[in-house]
């Protein structure tokens, strides 16, 4: 099943997210297989990064917790918010 994931930075972390961005992008690629779409949420002038959308495939709930307590990001404690959600594709159609 795929799960939405949808993750808020805390405010001032922009240095926490790009210390750790390397070896999030490598945990990313390490389940490349598993995701449908991946990137960051930008701020309102579309300069900085302010939290990060997935859609990944995760084989229940508990995959899904899985999935977002080994993201480099949250063990670093970037996000102030992550919302996970299961989700359904409609369009475009496959």
């Amino acid at each position: 099943m795929l799960y939405m994931f949808h993750c808020t930075d805390k405010a001032g972390a922009a240095q926490v997210r790009a210390d750790n961005r390397p070896a999030h992008l490598a945990y990313l690629e390490a389940h490349a297989d598993r995701l449908f779409a991946a990137g960051p949420l930008l701020s309102d002038d579309g300069q900085g990064m302010a939290g990060s959308l997935l859609i990944v495939e995760c084989a229940d709930e508990a995959a899904a917790q899985a999935f977002a307590a080994n993201d480099p990001y949250a063990q670093a404690g970037l996000f102030e918010t992550v919302e996970i959600r299961a989700w359904r594709r409609v369009y475009p159609k496959s």
